[in-house]
């Protein structure tokens, strides 16, 4: 199966390069597509020395950039426009996630079992210890979606998922922002899809190393699940 990797990005300018030269160096992807979502610190610049250097012949790079912030679930959505791949990863351009973690996704997928796949922070993966109260909000909004879903995720909000990829395409996704998680976990469960979870590792950041993510997303994050789940 060919995998494609989709990366959306914003204001990254000190990880889009080292994110970039993980995710190639695991060997798996056959196709990258990066979305710059109007990044304004140079992280677009630094997007076309990567295309403009670009030498690696057995995956295909593909950059497309937005003209104005519209959110990860836009530029998740745009980058999804692109992909030509059996398989989608979906990888933030933050350093929180390593790709080494690819095969943990993959297996799941490659073997038949499963059309989704979720990467648990909370499932004994070696992690960076951080804020006690995010781990306590992921947790209420977990439980809030699997009370809504019937299914048992133990972290419905990671970042790193993975999808056959015609999942995905007959998914119309409507989320601009991080309501993406709770969109994508309601309509792959309305669809039947089988969903496993498996352990990841997670070296999560600071406010002060750059982290977005905050309490008004958290709040958000409740009508998300609500309107995706219930209205949708």
């Amino acid at each position: 199966m060919r995998v494609s990797v989709v990366i959306p990005v914003y204001n990254e300018r000190g990880s889009i390069v080292e994110i970039v030269r993980r995710v190639v160096n695991t060997g798996i992807p056959n196709e990258l597509i990066i979305v710059d979502d109007c990044s304004r610190d140079g992280t677009a610049e630094i997007l076309r020395d990567i295309k403009d250097g670009w030498t690696d012949k057995n995956c295909n790079l593909v950059i497309d950039s937005h003209s104005r912030n519209l959110g990860k679930g836009a530029a998740l959505r745009s980058g999804f426009q692109h992909v030509t791949g059996d398989v989608v990863i979906v990888q933030d351009a933050d350093l929180e996630y390593d790709p080494k973690d690819y095969s943990r996704l993959l297996a799941p997928i490659l073997d038949g079992r499963a059309d989704a796949v979720y990467g648990s922070r909370f499932l004994g993966g070696e992690h960076r210890v951080l804020f006690f109260w995010h781990m306590v909000g992921n947790k209420i909004l977990t439980l809030f979606s699997n009370m809504l879903t019937n299914i048992n995720l133990s972290d419905m909000e990671t970042g790193y998922k993975a999808f056959r990829a015609e999942i995905i395409k007959n998914i119309k996704l409507q989320s601009n922002s991080f309501g993406f998680e709770p969109e994508i976990t309601a309509k792959v469960v309305k669809l039947g899809c089988r969903i496993y979870e498996t352990s990841i590792s997670y070296s999560g950041r600071t406010y002060q190393e750059g982290k977005k993510i905050n309490w008004k997303d958290g709040i958000a994050a409740f009508w998300h699940i609500i309107r995706y789940n219930l209205f949708s």
